[in-house]
């Protein structure tokens, strides 16, 4: 069978391929292929500007040519690395042969060809490697589609904040509150949890095979590996250059590990991303609620089918796709998240062939950031149908009536609105009938008689504007 998107294991490459093209070049195993390249090439670098005698700094061509593998990283070049795997059966062994295949006919790279990969352990590429790909998803992929989110949830916050809507507590009728006001709720839950994503510390480690730069002492005892570790992890990333430094990976740097990273960093940030996929997926219930209620109408798209059979529908598919792919989102994050900070001794493999699914547990959050912003951009309100929820909800007003007797003394309102409202349905007539027999003083029970459903929602409106 000849590979296609048709033919794809995963819907991630299938189906949806053409919705996740932003994340395959960072998260696919030629993103990973590629930023080994960069960490390889950087750590060259590094060591030809640490003042060793036997390896004098570059030349300003050299370390363009170096930095030119880095740009230029094709799929061909990522082939090239994997026919070169089928001798090594080794991914990151064959990594370093094709950097050095890359040197012939350069007298000055030849002469210092062992220095790639110098007292590196393949964790100290791998994890570095894994470290720029979430650093790059995050910020570039991941962080913009929740943006877009909340930014289109914060404009219908402010779009419908006085909006009037009956609430439903337990399914039930409930204290009025505004469409706008149950959208910011959202709004306000979805930006704390940004920016729990945002500050998680990408961190990595570069310090040998069980973390005491064995290997590393053993050629320069007297050198301050640490410190120049540090510096290579943690220098900002300004680009690619042709002079000594700054070079760096602007990481953050882990002065403590077994052979891997600890990966706790890891489980912070797939643990915060799945809090904001919660979040959505409370959303995408509410809203597909909604939308059944009649609360809002969906645009109609030309040629669209609703049903195979029933051609009256139109599905808030929107919102059902983006609450699935949320849900294999997080079955994917939690495990990893259980998972990764778990290494046997001083390193077990297990860790590996997990990671490799980054891309997957990454990308069901992206494809349903992108499927709710359809949504959602589809949606018109229907005043008409929400007003009339309300008005046939005035049994609502019986807590503001009880609250004022409260206020002014009256016996047992609460029994009183209970024996009055539960179970009955209630009109415009028979509540302000109850009012105007109540002992209280005439400008309240004026504001009482004034009171609709529709005019009972506290501080919705302010809040909703606020957000």
């Amino acid at each position: 069978m000849t590979f296609s998107t048709i033919s794809a294991i995963s819907p991630l490459d299938g189906r949806y391929a053409n919705k996740l093209a932003q994340l395959r070049p960072l998260a696919s195993e030629l993103g990973y292929m590629h930023r080994r390249i960069q960490v390889e090439v950087t750590w060259l670098i590094a060591l030809s500007d640490a003042g060793f005698t036997e390896f004098k700094p570059l030349s300003a061509g050299a370390r363009t040519y170096l930095n030119s593998l880095v740009k230029n990283f094709d799929e061909a070049d990522g082939l090239a690395i994997k026919e070169i795997e089928k001798t090594t059966n080794h991914d990151v062994k064959a990594v370093e042969y094709w950097i050095k295949s890359k040197f012939e006919a350069r007298p000055e790279l030849l002469r210092i060809g062992e220095f790639v990969h110098f007292a590196c352990t393949s964790e100290d590429i791998n994890n570095t490697s894994h470290a720029l790909q979430l650093k790059g998803a995050r910020d570039q992929v991941l962080l913009p589609g929740l943006d877009a989110v909340i930014a289109k949830l914060r404009s219908m916050a402010h779009d419908f904040a006085a909006v009037p809507m009956l609430s439903r507590t337990h399914g039930q009728t409930a204290s009025p509150t505004t469409v706008g006001k149950e959208i910011a709720n959202v709004v306000v839950r979805l930006q704390a949890a940004r920016q729990k994503i945002a500050t998680v510390k990408i961190m990595a480690k570069m310090n040998g095979a069980v973390g005491n730069y064995n290997a590393h002492l053993a050629a320069w005892p007297d050198f301050d590996w640490e410190a120049f570790s540090r510096k290579v992890v943690e220098t900002a990333e300004q680009g690619f250059n042709t002079g000594p430094g700054p070079w760096g990976l602007g990481l953050t740097f882990q002065p403590y590990s077994i052979q891997i990273e600890p990966h706790d960093y890891m489980a912070e940030l797939f643990d915060a991303v799945a809090r904001s996929n919660t979040i959505l997926i409370d959303w995408s219930r509410d809203v597909w609620g909604y939308v059944s209620l009649g609360y809002f109408k969906q645009r109609l798209k030309e040629g669209e089918v609703g049903s195979s059979t029933m051609p009256h529908k139109v599905n808030p598919i929107d919102f059902e796709n983006a609450e699935g792919n949320l849900g294999l989102a997080n079955a994917m994050l939690r495990h990893l998240s259980e998972k990764l900070p778990i290494s046997r001794w001083q390193r077990d493999l297990t860790d590996s062939t997990v990671l490799r699914n980054l891309g997957v547990a990454l990308g069901y959050g992206v494809l349903a950031c992108q499927s709710m912003l359809t949504g959602l951009n589809k949606l018109e309100i229907n005043q008409a149908a929400i007003a009339d929820d309300l008005d046939k909800a005035w049994e609502v007003l019986a807590e503001p009536i009880q609250t004022v007797m409260r206020r002014f003394g009256l016996p047992e309102p609460y029994e009183q609105l209970k024996k009055f409202t539960r179970g009955a349905a209630m009109t415009r007539e028979l509540m302000q009938g109850f009012i105007a027999k109540l002992d209280i003083p005439q400008a309240d029970k004026d504001r009482l008689l004034a009171m609709t459903p529709g005019s009972y929602t506290g501080l919705a409106e302010k809040l909703a504007r606020a957000v």
